[in-house]
């Protein structure tokens, strides 16, 4: 059967029948296991997120911590900043400001889908000649790499995970088999990304801006939005976050996984205690960084994506302006979201493309019911946890509330110009 042992007392993790690269030979989430439990015991944050530095405005560089279930745009995003790294990150209080470290020295990714006009950073490090380690992917005749939509023609035979391969293949039950694995996966060296930061390997860390939360969500969070404060965002962002599932993870594609901080498969300790540990990592910052929750996966009653893949360019831009407190936003039930009239500019200057009100109003409309459902399933998961604190429940209750009270002023769905004030 498929295990993961871990001992703690001697810092030890057995990896029994796993494929999956980060278990067996990349050994990354066995080490993440036994950080987060040095973690809890010492006070600081070991984290399933990427690092990397937005540029802003007059050369401002802001820096991000990410955290995304599998499959949700971690990468994709990581890609757009000044990279420190795409998927660890060490947290810790530091004069009252939070400084994040990567401990990796190299980048482990799903390959799948990357192309050269969706991803161009990542597809010239996998094209180019250089160190990179392939697992799952399907090797042509002529001794090249391919992969599930890497944007070329399908070559006519290879050798991928199922043995020889030829176009029409079939597996037992006559569905057909993709030249790669859904999981393919890469692994290259940091310093192979031409926009890899000038502190990637700075012992001091950068001074973390804001932390975002991000997820394959069809129908509920608005594309990007902020937290009251940071109690609020570790409860009902970090701690709420759930996603689609994809082939990354083990269960049925399309079904709604709860994955609090993208890190529940990796957890050594107690939830209640992870969670306490993070509230209380909040309380001795005089500098807490800004909590953020992006959405790229919303889509209309047609199963239609309301948002391009370009979009978080934009939403990148408009967290690095909140951190500097120089685009002012909407108060919501669930947080603050952006005014229309400064994603407008924001996707003129970024994207050099127009900004529909329309599109504006259906992404960032509020669903009541939707988010209500949300908290639902939230408080159900972490009722049956005795050791989750009564602070938590608190704050779900709070905007749970708020929520009922929107709905009875201004119905269901809500545009967010109804909280224009």
């Amino acid at each position: 059967q498929r295990r993961i042992y871990i001992d703690l007392l001697s810092e030890t993790v057995y990896s029994v029948n796993t494929q999956y690269g980060g278990n067996s030979i990349g050994l990354k989430k066995l080490a993440l296991r036994l950080t987060i439990k040095r973690a809890m015991e010492e006070g600081w944050l070991s984290e399933h997120m990427f690092i990397i530095g937005v540029e802003g405005p007059r050369g401002r560089v802001t820096y991000f911590t990410g955290a995304y279930p599998s499959m949700s745009g971690k990468t994709s995003t990581a890609m757009l900043g000044r990279l420190i790294g795409d998927d660890l990150a060490y947290l810790r209080n530091v004069n009252g400001e939070v400084r994040a470290v990567n401990p990796e020295v190299g980048v482990f990714g799903i390959i799948e889908g990357i192309n050269p006009t969706d991803d161009p950073l990542i597809y010239e490090v996998l094209t180019k000649p250089g160190e990179v380690i392939f697992s799952n992917v399907l090797i042509t005749e002529d001794g090249g790499v391919y992969w599930n939509g890497k944007g070329e023609p399908v070559p006519e035979r290879g050798t991928n995970y199922t043995g020889k391969w030829w176009k029409g293949k079939t597996d037992d039950k006559g569905n057909p088999i993709p030249p790669s694995h859904p999981n393919a996966r890469f692994t290259v060296p940091l310093k192979a990304f031409k926009n890899l930061d000038p502190k990637y390997d700075d012992p001091n860390g950068v001074v973390v801006g804001g932390l975002i939360f991000g997820g394959r969500d069809p129908d509920t969070w608005v594309p990007v939005f902020e937290a009251f404060n940071w109690d609020h965002g570790v409860v009902t962002i970090a701690a709420s976050l759930e996603s689609e599932r994809t082939a990354a993870v083990i269960g049925k594609p399309g079904e709604r996984e709860f994955n609090p901080m993208a890190n529940l498969d990796f957890l050594s300790v107690d939830l209640g205690v992870y969670i306490t540990n993070y509230l209380k990592f909040g309380e001795g910052l005089e500098k807490p960084p800004k909590i953020f929750g992006v959405n790229y996966f919303l889509r209309d009653e047609q199963g239609r994506f309301l948002n391009s893949k370009e979009d978080k360019r934009v939403w990148l831009q408009w967290m690095e302006r909140r951190v500097h407190g120089e685009v002012s936003a909407i108060t919501t039930p669930i947080g603050y979201v952006p005014r229309y009239e400064d994603l407008r500019e924001l996707f003129r200057s970024v994207l050099n493309r127009d900004y529909r009100l329309e599109d504006y109003n259906k992404q960032f409309a509020i669903r009541v019911s939707k988010l209500l459902d949300k908290i639902d399933r939230i408080w159900k998961i972490y009722s049956e946890i005795p050791t989750i604190p009564r602070k938590f429940f608190e704050i779900l209750e709070e905007q749970k509330q708020r929520l009922i009270e929107a709905k009875g002023a201004y119905g269901d769905p809500i545009p967010p110009s109804r909280f224009e004030s």
